[in-house]
């Protein structure tokens, strides 16, 4: 039997190191949950282990619960206008907000739907919801001074639930990132601004 010789051994080396890192740029590309932090899946999945605050937890609803209807990943903008300040002299404005527009991406990072103004969540023609909120607002601060806050909502009064939301009785809305006004106040009547941001969004129903 001929001995392999070190130049030779050397090459193969090289080409099973080339193989290998060839399998792993492959994995990245078909697979990018392995490495990315910040996909929608890594997102949802990391949301998983917040602790969430007592305001915007979700009811104890004994002896049965509650249990998870869906998660969604929102990607988009919050929507503000400028609006007078009453009785401001000379005149002054301060930001409203107006309304969110986001994709919304579920556990395998597709692309599934959008939440838009309303607020409203929708799948398809025949998987969609309207929120609104409680009485009194059920609210917790955002991580840090540029995040929105987080939310507890309800189905919207007299507007149906269809589809994937048809049993849903609470909307959260945790782990935001981005989305606040900005702290310059608007100069013109006419100013409006959209401030980026990303959010999970849970739907969960009362068990019965």
């Amino acid at each position: 039997m001929k001995k392999i010789s070190f130049k030779t051994g050397l090459l193969l080396s090289v080409l099973c190191s080339v193989i290998v890192l060839s399998c792993k740029k492959s994995e990245i590309v078909t697979n990018p949950t392995v490495t990315d932090p910040n996909s929608p899946a890594s997102q949802i999945a990391a949301s998983e282990n917040l602790v969430i605050p007592a305001s915007v937890d979700l009811p104890t609803n004994a002896p049965n619960g509650n249990t998870r209807v869906a998660t969604f990943y929102a990607v988009g903008v919050q929507k503000y206008k400028a609006q007078e300040i009453a009785g401001s002299s000379p005149v002054a404005y301060q930001w409203v907000f107006v309304a969110p527009q986001a994709d919304l991406y579920d556990a395998t990072n597709k692309k599934v739907g959008n939440h838009s103004a309303g607020p409203t969540w929708q799948l398809s023609a025949a998987d969609s919801m309207y929120g609104q909120a409680f009485t009194p607002a059920r609210t917790a601060p955002g991580v840090d001074a540029n995040s929105i806050d987080w939310l507890l909502l309800m189905p919207k009064q007299g507007k149906a639930s269809t589809g994937i939301f048809a049993d849903v009785s609470y909307v959260q809305r945790v782990a935001t990132k981005g989305g606040k006004a900005p702290t310059t106040a608007p100069t013109a009547a006419t100013d409006v601004v959209e401030v980026g941001y990303t959010a999970v969004y849970r739907f969960s129903k009362q068990k019965q």
